[in-house]
């Protein structure tokens, strides 16, 4: 028996994916969750082998939650299910332990696929990610100044994205105001730009949003 957590924000996305998985794999206990947080009630009163989580959840850090996760619940598995930008997104969340990551837009059997993968003990990337991160295309990776970004920048760029103020970015990622202070000031330092304007501009360019 498995037991599978489905988290994402959006009601029809939830239900197609469960319906997918019962189709396709028998004896599977599927639940739902909306935002970070009731994912972190779920884990908390059930046991789960598989998070398959979307990255873009309101009120939801899901850096920080899948560092948390992975660290409290190490034999969990976490796919991530997102429309961002594969290469990027995928690298990080994938450096930092997610088991697979996989975009909306793909086919069913791909994705069904994944599922089956990863609940068998193994990672899944597509085979056009897989190419890029052996190294055949990496140039374009490597010009992209993101890269350049430490784990904790990356969170609070994410966070400036969102328009959060100091004061909430401090709270979301439980730092002093002075230390996103300065993680800003590096920030900037780091993309050769001056403010949040030219920092929204810049994550168009490189399809960060």
């Amino acid at each position: 028996m498995h037991t599978i957590l489905i988290a994402d924000d959006h009601s029809i996305v939830r239900a197609g994916l469960k319906l997918l998985i019962n189709s396709s794999i028998r004896d599977v206990t599927i639940d739902e969750a909306e935002d970070g947080e009731t994912v972190i009630k779920k884990m908390r009163s059930a046991s789960f082998d598989l998070l398959i989580l979307d990255i873009n959840m309101p009120h939801t850090e899901s850096f920080s939650l899948t560092t948390y996760l992975l660290k409290e619940y190490p034999t969990l598995k976490i796919i991530i299910f997102t429309m961002n930008q594969e290469v990027f997104f995928a690298k990080r969340f994938l450096k930092i332990g997610a088991h697979g990551y996989l975009n909306k837009y793909s086919k069913e059997s791909e994705i069904k696929y994944a599922i089956q993968k990863v609940l068998s003990g193994k990672r899944y990337i597509s085979d056009n990610l897989a190419e890029i991160l052996s190294g055949e295309l990496t140039k374009k990776l490597k010009d992209n100044p993101f890269e350049d970004l430490s784990d904790r920048e990356f969170e609070v760029v994410l966070q400036m994205l969102k328009g959060s103020s100091v004061s909430e970015i401090a709270n979301t990622l439980s730092l002093h105001k002075s230390t996103v202070g300065t993680h800003k000031t590096r920030i900037l330092d780091k993309l050769k730009i001056s403010n949040t304007v030219e920092l929204i501009n810049l994550a168009r360019l490189y399809e960060i949003i």
